[in-house]
C-alpha cells in the first residue's frame, strides 16, 4: 500500500496540490488523470520520493518494493539489454554482480566462501536462478526479440529502448508500479501484451496515460486531479466519465432547488417583515434561509478544442490508386508491391509493428518521397492535407503562431486565423509566441489548424495523437468521426482508430499489404489475418538464419 497523507506541494506561491490524502491498495490498478499541467507526472515523482513535499508525507507499507517507468532514454546506454531488465530489482542485481566478482578472485578466501554462500541463500530467495529467463519474457512479450537481449543499450532504436525501460520496470513483481505514459511509442501489439500483464498483476499500479482504451481495459479505479484536489472514483475511465458528469448534473439541480427556496423564503421576508402578526414567521424564514447553502460546483480544469474539418470541396467518386509500389529503405524492401483503391467514404487506419513503412507510405502519398517502383494517383476533385510525424521543419524559424498560420491560409486576415487558433486553444497573447519554442503539443494543435483552414478534403495523419492530451485527442477523435471526407491516419490509440476507421490496413514485415472492410476489432479477432502475420514473421526470420 502507498498513501499521500494531507500531501501539499507549492510552486513559489502556487499550490499545485492542497492537502492532498489518498490510499492506493493492493490488488487494484489506479489510472491518474486531469488536463495537461494539472500535475500527474508531478504527483508521481512525489510518490516516489524524488520531489520533497511542502507539508504532509508519504507512507509505504515497510518492505514493499517500489517500481517505476523511468523517462531517461540514455541513462542505461552502456548497460546490456538483459541486465538493464534486471537491475529493474535493484538488490538482485546487486547480489547477482558482487558474486560474480567473488567468484573471478584468483585468492578465494574463507570469508569469500561465507560471504558467497550468504549471497547464494538471499539469491535463490528472491527467485534470482529465473531472473534471465523471466527477464527475457518481458522483453520477447514486450516486441523486443531475443537477438537484441545481449545488445547494447546505446545500439538501440528509441521506440526499442523504450520497451527495454517498461520491461525493467514490470520486472521482479514489484509491489508497487509507478507508470508515466507506459503506451507511448509502443505498437497496438505492445499495448496489448502490457494490459493483459497489468490486468493479472496482483499488486498496486499507478499509471498516467492519455489512452482512454488502455484505461478502460486495465483500471480498477480512476483518480482524478482538479484543482490541485485528487477525488478517487471506482470504476474505469468510462465509468469516472460518467460518474462525475452525473455528479455536476446532480449538484445543478440541487442548487436549482435551493435557489428556488431562496427566491420564495426572500419574497415572503420581504412581503411580511413590516407585518407584527407575521413577524415571528419572518424571523423564522430568516433563519432558515441563512442555512441554505448553494454547493460550489468548480469549471473543470480541463480544456476541450474544438476540431471540425470543413472541406470547401465534395469529393468525386476517384479519390486515391496506388498501384504496384514498391520501396526500399536503408537496403531493407519496406514496401513491397502494394496495390489499393481507395472509396470516397473510406477512412483507413494504418496498424501494425512496421512504423517506418507506414511513415514511407504517407511520405509518397504526399509526394515527399519517390517510389522505387509502381504509381500513385490521387482524383481530380481532391486535396490533401498532411500531419506528418516528425513536424521539425514545420517549426524551424522565428515567425509567431499567428503569422505562421497566415502563411497557410486562403484568406490573410488576422481576425479569421485568430478563430482557427482560439478553437485550439491559442488566445489572445498565445498568438505571439514563437512557433520554435512550442511545446509537442502545441506544435501539434497548430499543424491541426493548418489542416482545418486548408479546407481539404483528404486527409493523412501519421501519429496525430501523439504529445496530444486526453481532451485534444477526444476532440480529434470526434473531428474525424464527423468529418465527411476521407482520411488516411496512423495511429495507436485504439479507440481512435475503433471508432474512426472503417477500413483497416497492415504492412506486414515483409513489405506486403493485408486490406480489409472491416472495424478494428473485428480484424484484431480474425484469428486468420492473426495467422498470416505469424507465418510471414517467421517465414522472414528463417530466411534471415539462411542468410547468416
Amino acid at each position: 500500500m502507498i498513501s499521500a497523507n494531507n500531501v501539499t506541494l507549492r510552486i513559489g506561491k502556487k499550490a499545485l496540490f492542497e492537502d492532498v490524502n489518498i490510499k492506493f491498495t493492493e490488488g487494484n490498478c489506479y489510472g491518474l488523470i486531469g488536463a495537461n499541467g494539472a500535475g500527474k507526472s508531478t504527483f508521481l515523482k512525489i510518490l516516489d520520493g524524488r520531489l520533497e513535499t511542502t507539508k504532509g508525507d508519504i507512507f509505504i507499507t515497510p518492505g514493499q518494493r517500489l517500481s517505476v517507468l523511468e523517462q531517461d532514454h540514455f541513462k542505461y546506454d552502456d548497460q546490456i539489454v538483459l541486465d538493464t531488465v534486471i537491475m529493474g530489482n535493484e538488490r538482485l542485481y546487486q547480489i547477482m554482480k558482487e558474486k560474480d566478482a567473488i567468484y573471478a578472485k584468483e585468492d578465494f578466501t574463507d570469508e569469500d566462501g561465507i560471504r558467497a554462500s550468504e549471497l547464494e541463500g538471499e539469491f535463490a530467495e528472491m527467485n534470482g536462478w529465473e531472473a534471465e529467463s523471466n527477464a527475457a519474457m518481458l522483453l520477447n512479450g514486450l516486441g523486443v526479440g531475443t537477438e537484441l537481449h545481449a545488445s547494447v543499450m546505446k545500439d538501440l532504436e528509441g521506440s526499442i529502448k523504450v520497451k527495454v525501460l517498461l520491461a525493467k520496470a514490470l520486472f521482479g513483481n514489484p509491489d508497487i508500479l509507478l507508470l508515466d505514459e507506459p503506451t507511448n511509442h509502443l505498437d497496438l501489439d505492445a499495448i496489448s501484451w502490457l494490459e493483459d500483464f497489468l490486468i493479472d498483476f496482483e499488486n498496486t499500479v499507478i499509471v498516467v496515460s492519455h489512452d482512454r482504451y488502455f484505461l478502460n481495459k486495465v483500471c480498477t479505479h480512476i483518480a482524478d486531479i482538479d484543482y490541485g484536489k485528487i477525488q478517487l472514483y471506482a470504476g474505469n475511465y468510462d465509468f469516472w466519465y460518467e460518474s462525475s458528469q452525473l455528479l455536476i448534473r446532480q449538484m445543478k439541480e440541487a442548487n436549482k432547488k435551493k435557489e428556488e427556496k431562496i427566491k420564495e423564503l426572500q419574497e415572503f421576508i420581504s412581503r411580511f417583515s413590516a407585518n407584527a402578526s407575521k413577524s415571528k414567521q419572518a424571523t423564522s424564514r430568516k433563519r432558515a434561509l441563512e442555512k441554505i447553502e448553494l454547493d460550489e460546483i468548480k469549471p473543470s480544469s480541463r480544456k476541450y478544442p474544438y476540431i471540425d474539418f470543413r472541406p470547401e470541396r465534395e469529393i468525386g467518386n476517384e479519390v486515391l490508386t496506388v498501384e504496384h509500389l514498391s520501396k526500399t529503405v536503408n537496403g531493407e524492401k519496406t514496401l513491397n508491391d502494394i496495390s489499393f483503391v481507395m472509396g470516397h467514404d473510406d477512412k483507413i487506419a494504418f496498424v501494425g509493428s512496421q512504423e517506418l513503412a507506414k511513415t514511407t507510405l504517407f511520405q509518397i502519398l504526399m509526394g515527399e518521397l519517390e517510389p522505387d517502383e509502381g504509381s500513385v494517383k490521387w482524383g481530380v476533385t481532391t486535396s490533401q492535407a498532411y500531419f506528418p510525424k516528425d513536424n521539425t521543419a514545420e517549426f524551424d524559424n522565428d515567425l509567431t503562431i499567428v503569422d505562421w498560420l497566415t502563411g497557410y491560409s486562403p484568406i490573410k486576415d488576422v481576425t479569421y486565423v485568430r478563430g482557427f487558433l482560439g478553437r485550439m486553444l491559442f488566445a489572445g497573447e498565445d498568438g505571439v509566441k514563437k512557433v520554435k519554442v512550442l511545446s509537442g503539443g502545441e506544435k501539434v494543435r497548430c499543424l491541426l489548424s493548418k489542416m482545418m483552414i486548408s479546407g481539404a478534403n483528404c486527409l493523412v495523419l501519421d501519429e496525430p495523437t501523439n504529445h496530444l492530451d486526453m481532451e485534444s485527442i477526444t476532440a480529434l477523435n470526434n473531428g474525424l468521426i464527423k468529418f465527411p471526407g476521407v482520411a488516411l491516419f496512423s495511429c495507436h490509440d485504439h479507440q481512435f482508430v475503433e471508432t474512426t476507421a472503417n477500413r483497416i490496413m497492415e504492412i506486414l514485415p515483409d513489405g506486403t499489404l493485408i486490406d480489409k472492410i472491416t472495424t478494428y476489432d473485428e480484424y484484431l479477432a480474425n484469428d486468420e489475418m492473426a495467422r498470416k502475420r505469424t507465418a510471414v514473421t517467421d517465414h522472414k526470420e528463417e530466411e534471415e538464419e539462411e542468410y547468416e
